[in-house]
């Protein structure tokens, strides 16, 4: 499987921007994709999942309330609209597919998901 992400690119703070990813196959109903980010000297970390199944989200503390995960069954695909955006948003931001494993409140671990996109950049500046 592999996972095209874009939209990414520079913003003022509290400005918008929305995220992409589009996988080469059928998103299983078992599973369900999600958004994490990287910043520069960081761990990456859980931004928001969503079950391909019913479409429950989950979200990072960090950015409940800016951040919306959704998706479209028909283009397989993974959006995160971001707005209010600030400075500390800045980081690469991948997309991550997980199969086989159900997406709930607990998987926010990378070692959760078995396939991850190219990541794109996203700069927020003051």
């Amino acid at each position: 499987v592999q996972l095209q992400a874009s939209g990414g690119g520079l913003v003022q703070a509290g400005g918008s921007l929305r995220l992409s990813c589009a996988a080469s196959e059928r998103i299983s109903s078992n599973g369900g994709m999600a958004w994490f980010r990287q910043a520069p000297g960081k761990e990456r970390e859980f931004v928001a999942a969503i079950r391909w199944s019913g479409g429950t989200t989950y979200y990072a503390d960090s950015v409940k309330g800016r951040f919306t995960i959704s998706k479209d069954n028909a283009k397989n695909t993974v959006y995160l609209q971001m707005n209010s955006l600030k400075p500390e948003d800045t980081a690469v931001y991948y997309c991550a597919y997980s199969r086989t494993r159900p997406i709930t409140s607990n998987t926010q671990s990378v070692f959760a998901y078995e396939y991850w996109g190219q990541g794109t950049l996203v700069t927020v500046s003051s």
